[in-house]
């Protein structure tokens, strides 16, 4: 196995890591070049670009990619589901000497999806970061819970709270309340517990609004408690209580999910996810050769 271009692809943004054959990281380029900016017919010339930039090697793929709005569908593989189970569902491109990751998902009395988050939580797996049986915690736009077993994903629930605060922070009522930085203190806190079990989440979101106007929420506290309601709403959902919860992110929101997970009495195990994404693709590229 020689070295090989590796990359991360994601809705809004694109990492590509070119890796040797001993899974070291010998150069990575960042940009925004995530599948909403590229039209099916440009992927060629993507790749292409990447291998000017990072040598004339094959390529494996994972995340958005693989959807219905990149370059291929490569069809979800159904839970319980672990390594060897993406690499047998893998797409290859023809003429292209790419591989693409297919993404996980849940079918039955739920249907949940994901597309790129399995292979840092398999990954870490792989790497020792984190236990064959093990909750993760994966905060992003849409929050990703990741439940393992036996090294396999079993379950996925993902919460749109990233995405629900986005749009109440620029459209509707609460347009213009939200517009201050969210940071862990009291007013997230206060939040975490009005949110944590709640069952008139709706209640909830309009007495940022009615406090505000009636001066018992300081104007400037308002996203701080709307981001509490919702994090605690999600975090609250669930019974972490003494159970170690393995968060795969970092920055800002990561850091808001690990004092609402703290507050809701479960242990925040850190795990860099870019660590278990690369120990997870060379995991999966050493399975396709």
């Amino acid at each position: 196995m020689g070295a090989y271009i590796a990359v991360d692809w994601g809705t809004t943004n694109r990492r590509a890591y070119l890796i040797d054959a001993g899974g070291a990281v010998l150069d990575t380029v960042r940009d925004d070049r995530g599948v909403l900016a590229i039209e099916r017919s440009e992927y060629p010339r993507e790749v292409a670009a990447l291998r000017e930039r990072l040598g004339a090697l094959p390529v494996i793929a994972a995340g958005m990619i693989g959807s219905t709005r990149g370059w291929v569908d490569a069809p979800y593989v159904p839970a319980p589901a672990d390594l060897p189970a993406l690499v047998a569902a893998r797409a290859d491109i023809p003429g292209e000497d790419v591989v693409i990751v297919p993404g996980v998902c849940l079918t039955g009395p739920r249907s949940d999806v994901m597309r790129g988050e399995e292979v840092q939580v398999l990954g870490a797996i792989a790497a020792g970061l984190a236990p064959a049986d093990a909750l993760f915690c994966q905060p992003g736009t849409h929050n990703k819970w990741v439940h393992t077993v036996g090294g396999r994903i079993v379950d996925v629930s993902t919460a749109m709270t990233g995405e629900l605060f986005a749009l109440l922070r620029g459209n509707g009522v609460l347009k213009g309340m939200l517009d201050g930085d969210v940071a862990d203190g009291p007013a997230f806190r206060d939040g975490v517990a009005r949110g944590a079990g709640a069952t008139d989440l709706l209640v909830a979101l309009f007495e940022v609004r009615a406090g505000v106007l009636l001066g018992a929420l300081p104007a400037d506290d308002a996203a701080s408690f709307a981001s509490g309601v919702l994090i605690g709403a999600d975090v609250g959902s669930r019974n972490l209580s003494d159970r170690d919860v393995h968060l795969l992110a970092s920055g800002p929101l990561a850091d808001l999910y690990a004092a609402a997970i703290r507050l809701r009495g479960g242990r925040v195990v850190a795990v860099d996810n870019q660590a278990g994404f690369l120990a997870g693709i060379h995991a999966i590229w050493g399975l396709t050769r």
